[in-house]
């Protein structure tokens, strides 16, 4: 699912930047610049929190029940 349009970004992308080798992204800022590229109009910025919640909630889960 597209949640940028501004710089066609996916879910699948902002995952992929929580598990990026230089080091997890953090916040939506830095999602945008580990895919090397800039916030423009902002409107993505509540789902990427979102997603990036969710997916440190599965982790989290993950690893109570290890």
């Amino acid at each position: 699912m597209i949640v940028c349009s501004c710089n066609v970004l996916s879910d699948h992308d902002v995952r992929a930047t929580m598990h990026s080798e230089g080091g997890p992204a953090r916040n939506p800022g830095e999602v945008h610049r580990c895919l090397g590229c800039s916030r423009k109009c902002g409107r993505c910025m509540h789902t990427i929190k979102n997603i990036m919640k969710e997916a440190l909630c599965g982790a989290d889960h993950r690893n109570t029940n290890a």
